[in-house]
């Protein structure tokens, strides 16, 4: 019997980048915004004087090219930029049970929002309403909740640091510290367990540090999708010849070769940069395992050489003098088995040799990762292992070596150092108090998860939402969604319609506001906003194109409409803050003194980088040291073990976050379709299936219905399905312990013929 070819499936040959690239921007540019001048606006994009990519948070070259931006970054700004328009008609032709079976796509492709919507239930139609009276509505329902922390305030990685501080400072004020917000669904993780082991919740490398690199560990990320401007960094690594070593389940064309669009000898030589000098793929999960066997190599090597009287590979100076608890971790990788390790990795003990040998060769190492690690059951303790690897030979806190987080979304570092966190410190509460006269509540609030948790159990009564579209992006859609509809009250500050628009509580309101490549006239002229990059790089933005509608507010003006309306004794400056943002940094900097002559500084082109203890080996732990941490039980216990397979989702290559542009996934060769499950030759022949059969993915009691089986290049044991499609296998409960992150890349499933 044939195997069956499924349709829309092709093997995608060429590298990332290149021409297909270009065709992509030109496809994406003639579909939202025809011959609009604002295509002008993508030449201002990451440029000292423009407005900074609402995409990725991949940090600006201080040398700028004359364009600086990736197909993915193109793509946001056009589906910014477009003329697309979503007027008041929009709504008497269409109610919201019509609009909740449209597609996600289909939603977000009619074009920017242009004016305050009240959500009327007895038409089932969103109407227009003035800003007065959508801020009368949220104020008079917000008095009227008798406890704040009964409200849930949500911020998504688009706000700038400016709007992000105001919102905190009136969630504050208002008297609650329930702050779920984007980084909790990615990169918490992150927040959680770096801290603990360096002092600090952020990457410790520059941009430079990467020109000084001689080995470079990409693990669990592809940044052929999720930050495309770093392919020009691992490109010019390369050209270095210094290895990148790649260990991630799934073969991903942007990290095995590049075909740079501004370099004119490999787009008119059609030829590419070879990015992954050797791609070990790892199986789903298995990443600590992996992990600890290089440990091991590493000590085992160690051993053999001191005990012949040669030079030891460990940096014992650093470990000294800079650390501790080495010896419980020395102890933990010496009780571990080879056998174990290399059941739960999936990788070779020659392979993780392999890798050990290249890292202790290696004077200045990088270590970069992404969600293929934090979104994981175990996903604190397995960043942590990645320090605890760069601590035995020294890579931390000096040139070319250190910890390199991928953050997703363009600001959601800079929120969370502006305030954005559920668990402040009392020195921030305290300095924040003194700033504006208010008493903060010292009380912790809610994560994204435990938001939601609220909202289901009927705890919580109200959410606003600073961007983003929490209810798609959260996992298991089955409570999430009827969370959101039992509110009492729902806002969602947006450019565009989403899904979660159309979640309608007893009383609804879409307000909408600019996007961050348009004009911001306040009272004292244009203002400009701020930015943190994921390497701690703080940067001016100023939007250049004309607004989409007279009626759009920024995200700062529509923060304070809703804290005058709500707060009438408020102690805060509202209109003087929103007349001359310069004020807002002002109090920034009172608040955080790391943003020390703010306003000076930011003025400066490329602007300034934040104080990162880790490196300059300055730890901002409780005792002043590095921490090697260990995770004795290599997660043994987890159902991901217990299961034949592990699923983890993936974006595809036409989609950031929640928003997708179209239904294509180039790279991996699928064109039109997102119902697809990506399973390794080998399993599906053991499974008794065939390439194309349709399958049901089953986690316990829960079904992803009529996924076509695709035959890819992915680790035995392992398989993926899109986001946020796959979301309905994740339960609220399936977390990250330590950091609450869903297990988005920790699902256990079978598969089922589909009936």
């Amino acid at each position: 019997m044939m195997e069956k070819e499924p349709e829309g499936i092709e093997n995608y040959e060429g590298p990332a980048g290149g021409w297909g690239a270009l065709k992509a921007v030109a496809e994406a540019i003639k579909d939202q915004m025809g011959l609009s001048p604002k295509t002008r606006a993508l030449l201002d994009m990451n440029q000292p004087d423009g407005f900074d990519c609402p995409g990725c948070a991949w940090p600006d070259p201080k040398h700028t090219s004359s364009f600086d931006f990736c197909e993915n970054g193109a793509k946001a700004v056009t589906w910014e930029a477009t003329p697309k328009r979503v007027e008041p008609q929009f709504f008497a032709e269409h109610t919201v049970s019509e609009l909740w079976n449209w597609s996600d796509h289909d939603l977000e492709n009619q074009g920017r929002l242009t004016t305050p919507l009240r959500y009327n239930r007895a038409t089932d139609r969103f109407e227009a309403v003035s800003w007065d009276e959508a801020f009368a509505v949220i104020g008079k329902r917000l008095r009227a909740i008798a406890d704040p922390n009964q409200v849930e305030f949500y911020t998504s990685g688009r706000a700038s640091n400016e709007a992000a501080f105001l919102f905190q400072l009136f969630a504050r004020e208002y008297g609650t510290n329930n702050f779920p917000d984007c980084s909790n669904m990615c990169h918490e993780a992150t927040s959680v367990g770096l801290p603990r082991a360096i002092g600090v919740g952020k990457g410790t490398v520059t941009l430079e540090d990467f020109d000084h690199a001689d080995l470079v560990i990409c693990i669990g990320h592809n940044p052929g999708t999720n930050h495309p401007r770093m392919l020009a960094t691992l490109r010019a690594v390369s050209l270095r010849n210094k290895p990148i070593i790649v260990i991630n389940p799934m073969r991903e064309r942007g990290l095995e070769r590049f075909e740079n669009p501004q370099s004119p000898v490999e787009m008119l030589t059609d030829s590419a940069t070879r990015l992954a000098s050797s791609y070990h793929q790892v199986r789903v999960g298995g990443d600590v395992a992996a992990i600890k066997g290089v440990m091991k190599a590493l000590l085992e090597e160690d051993a053999l050489r001191v005990a012949k009287g040669e030079e030891s590979l460990l940096d014992r100076d650093f470990i000294a003098n800079e650390t501790v608890g080495f010896d419980a971790l020395k102890a933990d990788i010496e009780n571990t088995p080879w056998d174990r390790i290399v059941a739960r990795s999936g990788l070779t003990e020659a392979a993780i040799r392999d890798i050990a040998r290249v890292y202790w060769s290696s004077s200045n190492v990088i270590i970069c990762y992404g969600m293929g690690i934090t979104q994981h059951r175990h996903g604190t303790e397995a960043i942590q292992q990645l320090t605890n690897l760069l601590f035995l030979r020294g890579n931390m806190g000096r040139p070319g070596a250190g910890i390199c987080p991928l953050r997703g979304h363009s600001n959601v570092q800079g929120n969370r150092t502006v305030g954005i966190t559920e668990i402040p410190s009392e020195t921030f509460l305290s300095r924040l108090d003194q700033a504006f006269g208010i008493k903060s509540p010292r009380q912790h609030g809610h994560n994204a998860v435990k938001a939601v948790m609220a909202m289901r159990d009927g705890t919580a009564k109200a959410f606003i939402g600073l961007g983003g579209n929490l209810a798609v992006a959260m996992s298991d859609p089955q409570a999430t969604f009827p969370a959101f509809k039992g509110l009492d009250l729902s806002v969602q500050i947006c450019t565009k319609l989403n899904r979660t628009c159309l979640l309608t509580a007893e009383e609804t309101l879409v307000l909408p506001c600019l996007g961050r490549s348009e004009q911001d006239y306040q009272a004292t002229g244009l203002q400009f906003i701020t930015v943190e990059d994921s390497m701690s790089m703080v940067h001016a933005s100023t939007g250049r194109l004309k607004p989409a509608s007279e009626q759009l507010k920024s995200e700062c003006a529509i923060i304070a409409g809703i804290a005058k309306a709500t707060l009438p004794q408020t102690v805060v400056p509202w209109d003087a803050l929103i007349g001359n943002y310069d004020l807002i940094r002002d109090k920034i900097e009172e608040v955080l003194p790391d943003f020390y002559d703010y306003n000076k500084r930011v003025r400066v082109p490329g602007g300034f980088r934040l104080r990162v203890g880790a490196s300059k080996r300055e730890w901002d732990t409780p005792d002043r040291k590095a921490h090697f941490l260990v995770m004795d039980s290599m997660v043994e216990d987890e159902p991901a073990n217990e299961a034949k397979l592990t699923l983890m989702t993936v974006r595809a290559h036409d989609q950031y976050n929640t928003t997708v542009y179209g239904m294509n996934d180039r790279y991996r060769g699928i064109t039109g379709r997102r119902d697809v499950l990506f399973v390794n030759a080998d399993d599906i022949a053991e499974l008794g299936f065939n390439n194309g059969d349709v399958v049901d993915v089953v986690a316990g009691d829960r079904v992803l219905p009529r996924q076509t089986l695709v035959v890819h290049a992915i680790s035995r044991g392992s398989v993926a399905a899109y986001y946020p499609e796959a979301n309905c296998l994740i339960g609220l409960e399936d977390v990250d312990p330590e950091s609450w992150v869903p297990a988005y890349k920790s699902v256990p499933v079978e598969l089922r013929r589909a009936q």
